[in-house]
């Protein structure tokens, strides 16, 4: 039986989204409704559920509740299909994007997490309305249930950091970062008081890039990497649409490197905490 932890090369480098059960019981469904002549309206009427609901369930994006599996099943002949597909269905990490869920996994065992931002604050330091901001301002739309899905796993995440004081963590970020503006100036207070809250703890590094450092060693984007367990170094990079575990151990070396050059390039943990409370006083 191999580790959860264990990364190979040939591990993929985005997951299925949805997970595959959903999407096919949402095509059953969509298979079903169709044959019996009802649109997407009119079933959502039969079965008493909106047409949201109902689209969300056959592209596979909703957990269905039995009460909506026995009410389809009632409104399309009562062929049992349903009600069998339903005992299989596996929901995977809901709130995740579906490139990020295999990291998410190792964060959770690693004995250290190194991180750099150049975006946003790093999720693990997001204050509550930062990071309803920022799933608020995503395109598509996210409809309000999954949005609540994304703000409940987001805030379990951040757990971490105190459930795990043992654990070194560690984060750069760019100046700019958090000078970004959003919401109004009390929303912007409440942000900067979360990342020095949750960067207070002593497993827990803060380091900010600043404006005047100029180019550095890691403009090639945003980055994370993590140690497991049985040693393994592992990393993680992010862009539009998509995610890449990186397990190859020259890449990984390389991206270390980077990192450690960064630190010396960034302001010290002090220096860092001064930086923000000085970008609070400001507001």
């Amino acid at each position: 039986m191999t580790d959860s932890s264990d990364v190979t090369a040939c591990d993929w480098e985005r997951e299925p989204d949805p997970s595959d059960s959903l999407r096919i019981f949402g095509a059953v469904v969509q298979a079903l409704r169709e044959h019996a002549g009802f649109s997407r309206a009119e079933f959502a009427t039969l079965v008493r559920f909106s047409k949201h609901t109902v689209e969300s369930v056959e592209l596979g994006r909703r957990m269905p509740d039995e009460s909506f599996v026995e009410r389809a099943e009632e409104v399309l002949g009562n062929t049992g299909a349903l009600r069998k597909a339903f005992g299989y269905l596996t929901r995977g990490d809901p709130g995740l994007a579906a490139w990020f869920r295999r990291w998410a996994r190792l964060e959770k065992v690693a004995v250290s997490l190194c991180t750099y931002e150049c975006r946003l604050v790093p999720g693990l330091l997001q204050s509550e309305g930062y990071a309803r901001a920022v799933f608020e301002g995503t395109v598509p739309v996210a409809p309000d249930d999954q949005l609540e899905e994304y703000m409940a796993r987001r805030m379990e995440r951040q757990r971490m950091l105190s459930e795990r004081p043992t654990i070194p963590f560690s984060f750069i970020v760019e100046e700019h970062v958090f000078r970004r503006r959003f919401g109004d100036a009390d929303q912007m207070r409440e942000m900067l008081d979360r990342v020095l809250e949750l960067s207070a703890p002593r497993n827990v590094t803060l380091q900010i890039v600043p404006l005047e450092a100029g180019l550095h060693a890691c403009l090639d984007g945003p980055l994370q990497l993590l140690e497991t367990p049985k040693g393994q170094r592992l990393a993680y990079s992010e862009g539009q649409q998509n995610g890449r575990l990186i397990s190859d151990p020259k890449e990984v070396s390389l991206l270390y490197r980077r990192y450690d050059t960064l630190r010396s390039q960034a302001l010290n943990s002090k220096d860092s905490r001064g930086l923000l409370e000085r970008l609070r006083g400001e507001l």
